[in-house]
This record gives C-alpha cells, structure tokens and sequence, in this order.
C-alpha cells in the first residue's frame, strides 16, 4: 500500500512538473500569468483552461463561452412557455469542476465576489450560489483572455 502511495505521488509530481515546463512554453506564457491574476485561478487551473478551450477567439462573447463549458441553465420550450431548470448535463466537464472549485476560493480572496456570494446564500443554499459565483468567475476569465488585461480586484459602488 506504501509502495502504492509513492508511485502516486511520483507520477503527481511528475505531471506538475510537466505543467509548469508547458506553461513557459511562448504560446501559454501570458495567457497564464493573466489567468493567474484572476482570484481563485492557480497554474493548474489556468493551464486546463488554456489546453481545453485553444484560443478565446472562437467564442463570441462570454454567453458562448459559457454554454462551452457547461455553466448556462437547461431550457425547455414549447411555443411562448420556456422553462428554465438546473446546470445543463452539457459541456466541458473538466472545465466545469475546474471553475467551480476556483470560484469556492475565488469568493474568499475578492472582495467584490465575496460580497455577491454573501447576499446570494441568504435567499438560497451556498452550492447554488457558488455556480452562480462560478459563471461571474467565468465572465472575468472570458474579460482577461479576451482584453489582454490582468484582472484588478475591487468593489464597484
């Protein structure tokens, strides 16, 4: 069994390492020290983002982004009647775990994310919340990549 364990953590070690040489390479570079600035995104989360999504070009806007990796409501329409309902089943499933274990950091670090996720857990459970928390995440990781610019942390009045 601790033969088993080392061999574990062995082979973490060495996908990190390979991470962290991948994230150097010129093409991921910038794109990760700006994903990086964004609270709640470390280099293996920017790193996932940056491999699965390619180029932030493809997408239109942030809703796009969004339904790409999953964090958008399922709809059921017939005629003028839609219903909304929970997180759609689609998307990136990686990415989707990813940001909202980002976002449960995320509502710690920022101050205006912390301050949204607090009024939101009055009038419904905290895992609801955190998806909400998690698609504002997602809408600044779309800003970043798009803009070229590194987020700034603060509260708008």
């Amino acid at each position: 069994m601790l033969k088993g364990i080392e061999n574990h953590r062995q082979s973490l070690l060495e996908i990190n390492r390979k991470i962290r040489s991948l994230s150097t390479e010129e093409k991921y570079a910038d794109n990760v020290k700006l994903l990086m600035s964004v609270p709640g995104i470390g280099l293996t989360t920017a790193m996932t983002f940056l491999t699965e999504i390619e180029t932030i070009e493809r997408f239109e806007n942030s809703d796009f982004f969004a339904g790409y990796v999953g964090l958008v409501p399922t709809r059921h329409g017939s005629g003028e009647v839609i219903k909304t309902g929970e997180m759609t089943f689609r998307g990136q499933t990686t990415l989707k775990k990813s940001i909202v274990e980002s976002a449960w950091i995320a509502v710690r670090i920022d101050p205006a994310l912390s301050l949204v996720y607090n009024k939101l857990v009055k009038r419904m459970e905290p895992n609801k919340a955190i998806i909400r928390i998690a698609r504002k995440l997602l809408n600044r990781i779309f800003y970043v990549l798009k803009n070229k610019k590194k987020y700034v942390t603060g509260i708008v009045k």
